[in-house]
Parts: structure tokens; C-alpha cells; sequence
């Protein structure tokens, strides 16, 4: 299975993304990445690793890259040969499954609809993000594809979703549930009582609204919520379990008792360090695109990006998308 990498794109530089493809092709067997990127360069740095006649490793040259400061739309119009462009062509002409990125999230979201299109039945893809929980971990979209939403956008993202977790997370029948200010029905804005409504209708294991402090419990498996609100509550999580790490940190450095203490439980620190890390989740997934696309942090990390790809890979394995389609034709012959 080939996956595509923007090597180009991402906080870190290209050395990161490409110790990540390493690591992909080291730990799964069934796994080729193509790297997408200036090829001199690239060459370097895998001749500097002692891959650089490593077959399941290849590069596709692309002249150009999208900066994190550009503007989504007119970046990917006037950038012809950028890595995003060129990677999601390899998809669309079927020598890549799928494609991987940490560069420029608009501007991935707004290639992959350019060179791939939308699934039927999707007017508007979205973006989903694992969310740890104090169970498993809750699949949340939109976080920032669609600021401004209809219901029936919401009741697509409930249905891409579900599936997506369904197959990636082996969950039967995933729980799903509407972000909103309350659990009654009658909560929140025109648009989401009414996506409730749509949601409550269709065949999906609908459990009803679910309110901020509800995401974490891990009694839901899927959270819908439109880009903006979803957005936010990304960051703020980010945000949040960073502080948690600092405030216990200088805690722990107030007493030379707790400084103590903290070497007998050192190992619950770095283990709830890595639950909380992005970069075990891999990325988010592109739902909607007739393709498969992840999109990852701009500061992921080299197994952040290795897990990326084994995510993509999992999508591709799993048919989420023909299972999406699927079931919204089944649910508009039964309308």
C-alpha cells in the first residue's frame, strides 16, 4: 500500500517528516511511502539515513510548498506543482491510496476537494480529531473545516463519522452525540435543534445532545459539532492538558517531599503524558473526499507522523468511504 507524504509541509522541516516515513515502513510491512518534495533535498536526507536505495521509500519531485501564512484558497489555485497538489494528484490517478500532510491544514482540506472531489452525498467534508477520554478515546468533527454549517451538514459529519470510527476503532455502533449547551432536545441554535432532529431520524446510534463536560467521560464515541465551536474545543483541549503538565510540574518542585515522591510514580506521569499526546493518534481525518487524506499537527513528531500513516492506511483497508456512501443512499431510498 503506497502512502503519500508531503515531505515539504509542517513546523519541523523535513528531516521529522521523513524519520517518521522510516519508522512507518520499519514497524508495517504492508506499508510504501512516497515522499513529496524537493528531490536533491530529500535524497540528502535519506542518504544520510542509509536509505537512500531503500525501495519501499521513493520521492516525487514538487517545486513548490504552501506556507502556513498563505491563504488556503488562492495558494492551491496559484501553486500548481505544491507538495498538497501533487500528492492528492498521485491519489486521484491511483499510484498513491492515500495522503498525508502537517503543512497547511486549509490548504489540504481545499486540495484534496480540488483534485479529488467530494463522495456522493457529502456537500461539505470535515475534519475529525481523536479526543482522549477516561475510556477511549471519542472521535470529534468537525474542528475546523466548516465554520458555518446547516443541519443537514451536521447530519452528514454524524454519518462520516460514525463509520470512520465504526472501522478504524472497531466500535459496532458507535454512540453519537450532538455538542450543544444542553442535553434536551430543544437546546441550542435553529441549526442544531434541527440537525438533531435529522440525526435522531436516520439509522445511526443516536444518544442525543451531550454538553462540553460530557466529551471526556467516555460515554460517547462520536461528538458532531460544526468547525467553529469544534475548533476551539481542540485548541482549548491542547491547551489545557499542556497546562495540567506545567502546573504539576512546579508543584511538585515547591517540596523536596513531592519532588521525592515523584520518582516512585514517575511511570503514571509518562503514562498519562502519552495519553493526552496528539501524536498517538496520528492526525485528523479528511472525511467527505473521494480519497483518503489525514491531516496532522504542524509540530507532529516523527511517530505522530508514522502513526499518521498507519491511520491512513487503515482507512484505505477499512472502506470507510464506500461505507459512508453506502449508507446515505440506503437512508435516501428509505426517504
Amino acid at each position: 500500500m503506497k502512502i503519500a507524504l508531503d515531505a515539504m509541509g509542517g513546523d519541523c522541516g523535513s528531516a521529522v517528516l521523513i524519520d517518521g516515513a522510516i519508522q512507518a515502513i520499519e514497524q508495517y510491512a504492508k506499508i510504501e511511502v512516497v515522499l513529496i518534495g524537493h528531490e536533491d533535498l530529500l535524497r540528502e536526507e535519506l542518504a544520510r539515513r542509509g536509505k537512500a536505495t531503500e525501495p519501499r521509500l521513493s520521492i516525487v519531485h514538487a517545486s513548490q510548498a504552501v506556507s502556513m501564512e498563505e491563504e488556503a484558497v488562492e495558494s492551491v489555485r496559484r501553486k500548481k506543482d505544491s507538495t498538497i497538489m501533487v500528492g492528492f494528484d498521485l491519489v486521484k490517478k491511483g499510484q498513491a491510496e492515500a495522503m498525508v500532510s502537517a503543512g497547511h491544514s486549509g490548504a489540504t482540506m481545499t486540495a484534496a476537494i480540488l483534485q479529488l472531489g467530494r463522495l456522493k452525498g457529502i456537500s461539505r467534508p470535515s475534519i475529525a480529531s481523536f479526543f482522549p477520554t477516561l475510556k477511549e478515546p471519542v472521535l470529534v468533527t468537525d474542528i475546523g473545516g466548516n465554520v458555518d454549517c446547516r443541519p443537514q451538514h451536521l447530519y452528514q459529519f454524524a454519518v462520516m463519522a460514525s463509520f470512520c470510527c465504526q472501522l478504524l476503532m472497531n466500535r459496532p455502533a458507535p454512540r453519537v452525540g450532538l455538542l450543544n449547551i444542553g442535553e434536551e432536545p430543544g437546546k441550542g441554535n435553529a441549526a442544531v435543534k434541527e440537525a438533531y432532529d435529522l440525526i435522531k431520524a436516520s439509522s445511526l446510534n443516536f444518544i442525543g445532545n451531550v454538553e462540553g463536560r460530557d466529551v471526556y467521560g467516555g460515554d460517547v464515541d462520536v461528538v458532531v459539532c460544526d468547525g467553529f465551536v469544534g475548533n476551539i474545543a481542540l485548541k482549548v483541549s491542547e491547551g489545557l492538558a499542556e497546562a495540567m503538565q506545567q502546573m504539576l510540574k512546579a508543584e511538585i518542585k515547591k517540596s523536596w517531599r513531592a519532588s521525592l515522591a515523584s520518582l516512585f510514580i514517575r511511570p503514571a506521569f509518562d503514562s498519562f503524558r502519552k495519553r493526552v499526546d496528539y501524536a498517538e493518534y496520528g492526525g485528523a481525518p479528511l472525511l467527505g473526499i473521494n480519497g483518503t487524506g489525514i491531516i496532522c499537527h504542524g509540530t507532529s513528531s516523527a511517530i505522530a507522523i508514522r502513526n499518521a500513516i498507519k491511520e491512513a492506511a487503515k482507512m484505505v483497508e477499512g472502506h470507510v468511504n464506500k461505507a459512508i456512501t453506502g449508507h446515505l443512499q440506503q437512508e435516501a431510498g428509505q426517504s
